[in-house]
C-alpha cells in the first residue's frame, strides 16, 4: 500500500517543486515591483479665459452729470456730448443716447489701438486674446538627469509641500521654481525633448488632458502630489528619513547606479501661440527652461510638473527610459 501510494505522489512531486520555485521568485520581487514606478505630481489651472484677458467694454451705466470731459447737459462745461451731436446731426433725447453709444465705440476702439501700440504692435496676440475662443499652445518639456541628482528630487518634493496651486500666480511660480531647478543641475542632464501643440480653447483641456494622462500612467503610484491645493503623499514617512547632517557617512545615501535616470516632465497650457524650441543640445535645453519658466501667469491656464522616481529608494532603469520615454534625446 505504501509503495503503491509513493508512485502515485512520486510523478506530482517535480511539477509541484517547479510550481513552488516560480512562486517564490515572483514572490521575492513584490516588493520591489511595488517600489518602482513611484512618481510626484504637481498641478493645477482652469481652461477659462483669465479676467485679465477679458475686453474692456466700458463702463455699464451712466450718471447724468458724470461721464467724460464733465456730462453731456449744456451747462456742464468742458467737452461734452452737445459739441459732438451737431456733427451728425441729431437732437433730442434719442439723439443724445445715440451720441454716447458711438462715443463709447470709438473710444474703446481708440483704447485697443493705444493697447496694441503698446503691446509692441503684436496684433495677432492680442486679437487672439480678445476673441471668445482663441488660440492655446499646449506645451511639454522633458528632462532626464542621472539619478545622482538626488537633490533635485528635494527640490521638487519642497516645492510640491508649499505651492499654491490654486491662484494663477502660484502655479506660474511653481513653473518658474521646477525650471529653476532643473537650471541648477546642467552637470546631470542626459536626455531631453519638448514639444507644442496648438488648439482652440474649447478643445485645448482634452490635450491637454491627453497628455498629462499618458504622462501619469507611466507610474505605478503618485507617492505626492499638489493639485489644487490638495496635497496627498506619504509625507511623514519622507519627513522622517535622516537628513544630511545625521548621517554618519553620507556615502549610505548614494544608490543610484550607472544606468538609473530621474525623468521630469513640464506641462504648461498657456493662451496664445507659444513655440517651442528644437532641442538638439544643452544650450537648446537650457533655452526652452528659460523660456517656459517666464511665462506670466495671465497667460498661463493650467501646468503639471511630474517625475519619477518620488519615493526613497526608487529606481528609473536604463531599459524603464528606453521603453517609456521613446521620444528624447541625448543632449
Amino acid at each position: 500500500m505504501r509503495k503503491k501510494l509513493q508512485r502515485t505522489i512520486k510523478p506530482l512531486l517535480k511539477p509541484l517543486l517547479l510550481l513552488c520555485l516560480v512562486f517564490g521568485l515572483a514572490f521575492s520581487h513584490v516588493d520591489n515591483a511595488y517600489a518602482a514606478g513611484s512618481g510626484g505630481r504637481i498641478g493645477g489651472g482652469s481652461f477659462r479665459m483669465p479676467s485679465s484677458s477679458r475686453p474692456y467694454s466700458g463702463p455699464r451705466t451712466y450718471a447724468p452729470g458724470g461721464g467724460y470731459g464733465g456730462g453731456y447737459y449744456p451747462g456742464g462745461g468742458g467737452f461734452g456730448f452737445p459739441f459732438l451731436l451737431p456733427f451728425w446731426g441729431i437732437g433730442g433725447g434719442f439723439g443724445s443716447i445715440f451720441g454716447i453709444l458711438i462715443f463709447f465705440a470709438v473710444a474703446n476702439f481708440i483704447l485697443q489701438a493705444f493697447r496694441r501700440v503698446g503691446s509692441g504692435g503684436d496684433s495677432s496676440s492680442y486679437e487672439e486674446a480678445y476673441t471668445p475662443n482663441p488660440t492655446v499652445s499646449v506645451t511639454k518639456l522633458q528632462v532626464g538627469l542621472l539619478a545622482s541628482a538626488r537633490g533635485l528630487q528635494e527640490e521638487l518634493n519642497r516645492i510640491a509641500e508649499t505651492a499654491d496651486t490654486n491662484t494663477d500666480a502660484g502655479r506660474a511660480e511653481v513653473l518658474q521654481e521646477a525650471s529653476l531647478a532643473l537650471l541648477r543641475h546642467p552637470e546631470y542632464w542626459v536626455y531631453a525633448g519638448g514639444s507644442t501643440q496648438q488648439a482652440r480653447l474649447n478643445s485645448a483641456e482634452a490635450e491637454f488632458n491627453r497628455l498629462a494622462l499618458g504622462e501619469r500612467s507611466k507610474f505605478t503610484e503618485e507617492t505626492l502630489s499638489n493639485v489644487n491645493n490638495q496635497l496627498k503623499g506619504n509625507i511623514a514617512h519622507q519627513d522622517a528619513l535622516p537628513s544630511s547632517g545625521e548621517i554618519d557617512n553620507p556615502t549610505d545615501l548614494i544608490t543610484s547606479g550607472p544606468g538609473e535616470y530621474i525623468i521630469v516632465t513640464l506641462l504648461a497650457a498657456t493662451l496664445g501661440k507659444y513655440e517651442m524650441p528644437a532641442i538638439n543640445g544643452a544650450d537648446e535645453l537650457r533655452q526652452a527652461l528659460r523660456q517656459i519658466g517666464s511665462i506670466s501667469s495671465d497667460k498661463l491656464l493650467a501646468i503639471e510638473v511630474l517625475w519619477t522616481p518620488q519615493a526613497p529608494g526608487d529606481t528609473l532603469t536604463s531599459d524603464d527610459l528606453l521603453a517609456e520615454y521613446t521620444d528624447l534625446k541625448l543632449v
